[in-house]
């Protein structure tokens, strides 16, 4: 898969590393780092930096990151809303990072701040496995922002060949059209100024890379009298896992595809990038799954 991220030579013995986000309390991400650094033997300490939660007012994205490298952090996740507001507090970019525009990986090593974008190949490598024998000649991705750019970039790697992109923002989406068309001279992009039956028509599949479906975002990304049975439909969100984008869609035919193989394989990535060990994916996405049946015993209890 193209643009697979350097993994430095050195193993680490343990792992210091947190979550930069809003609204990520439910994060799944915490678990699957600390339960894979034991299972090699491995002391691990993965903190959540929810900016939610500050009562006089979140600080800075860049006290954050200085106070975490300070602090001994070998690196640290970043997701929604600053994959993109990350950049220029970095020192240097991976090949892939600096070609998508945006970072959800940050390593800290010799005095330096490095930047990575795991969640291309997470998507990449969860579309693949999850997805194979769809039909991929015209998809239609929502959101052009900082995990969007990811997802745009991989679904041209996964074979996509013409690619609509439709944001709230129009110049946004028009930016990553021209952006993909540029960094993936095989791939038609376009960007939608409206999803609309005439739009959309002819589509193979529907990619919601937008926080629309979370639990503090609820909704529909996409209109459900537009869902039909030929589609498939992907959402990177995953909690919950069964967003309501999807269940309209597993409920009309559609094969769908959680945002549960995005959150691993991203993870897996950056589990090798933070310690240079090699992470196993089964077991993460083992960890990953327990959240699913713990919420199901305390349901039943």
């Amino acid at each position: 898969m193209k643009w697979e991220e350097p993994v430095m030579s050195t193993q680490k013995g343990s792992l210091l590393a947190g979550l930069i986000g809003k609204g990520i309390q439910k994060s799944r991400t915490p678990e699957m780092h600390m339960a894979e650094a034991q299972a090699q033997g491995m002391r691990a300490v993965y903190k959540i930096i929810d900016t939610d939660t500050f009562s006089s007012g979140a600080p800075a994205l860049a006290d954050l990151v200085r106070a975490a490298e300070l602090s001994g952090f070998d690196g640290l996740n970043i997701t929604f809303p600053y994959k993109i507001d990350i950049l220029p507090l970095l020192d240097t970019l991976s090949d892939n990072a600096r070609a998508v525009g945006s970072v959800n990986t940050v390593v800290f090593r010799d005095g330096k701040t490095y930047g990575h974008n795991t969640d291309l190949w997470g998507f990449a490598e969860g579309f693949t496995r999850g997805m194979g024998g769809a039909k991929r000649d015209e998809v239609l991705l929502i959101g052009a922002g900082g995990a969007g750019v990811a997802v745009a970039h991989a679904l041209a790697d996964c074979g996509v060949k013409s690619l609509k992109i439709y944001d709230a923002d129009p110049k946004r989406a028009a930016a990553l059209a021209e952006q993909v068309a540029g960094n993936r001279s095989d791939v038609t992009a376009q960007a939608l100024s409206a999803i609309t039956e005439q739009s959309t028509a002819g589509l193979d599949g529907v990619v919601n890379a937008t926080p629309v479906g979370m639990a503090k975002s609820p909704g529909m990304p996409f209109p459900a009298d537009l869902i039909h049975p030929d589609l498939w439909v992907a959402d990177i969100v995953y909690f919950p896992l069964e967003t309501e984008f999807l269940a309209s869609a597993r409920a009309k035919g559609c094969r769908v595809l959680p945002g549960s193989g995005m959150a691993v394989f991203q993870a897996v990535r950056a589990f090798q990038l933070f310690t240079g060990r090699s992470a196993d994916p089964v077991r993460m996405k083992a960890t990953f799954d327990a959240f699913d049946t713990l919420s199901q015993e305390a349901a039943e209890t």
